[in-house]
């Protein structure tokens, strides 16, 4: 019997000046992971996970961010934005209005203000985690 597991998430891409990371890898996989750039890998090593647990994913990890965390300072560093899907009332034409999940581009300050409550409220899931691989390179 063969075990299949999701993957959907898990990528990493770049373009010219951008680094996407999908966001079911842990962190540990991060680690492993020869596809990702070396320097993202290191600053995972050295500054991300001394607050954070070597099986959490990018997900839960980028969630769970508190707004005064050094975590955050690194990644606005980065000049990180997280790609994510919320609940948000969409308008008809005529008038009426229904509650629809939207995809948005966040910087990780705006994702990191909002209160957990806030993010359950509006149905928040992370997808996708990008960052300047100039900002990466001069880290």
């Amino acid at each position: 019997m063969q075990k299949t597991i999701y993957e959907d998430k898990k990528y990493s891409m770049q373009d010219v000046g951008t680094l996407y990371i999908g966001s079911k890898y842990t962190l540990n996989e991060i680690l492993d992971a020869e596809d990702i750039t070396f320097k993202f890998r290191l600053i995972v090593e050295r500054y991300i996970l001394p607050e954070a647990d070597l099986e959490d994913t990018l997900e839960t990890h980028l969630y769970y961010l508190e707004p005064k965390s050094f975590v955050v300072k690194i990644y606005k560093q980065l000049k990180a934005r997280v790609k994510v899907n919320m609940l948000e009332d969409k308008k008809g034409l005529l008038g009426g209005s229904k509650m629809q999940y939207v995809t948005k581009l966040l910087k990780i300050e705006e994702l990191a203000a909002m209160s957990l409550e806030e993010k359950k409220e509006k149905g928040v899931v992370v997808q996708e985690l990008s960052m300047s691989k100039l900002a990466l390179m001069s880290f």
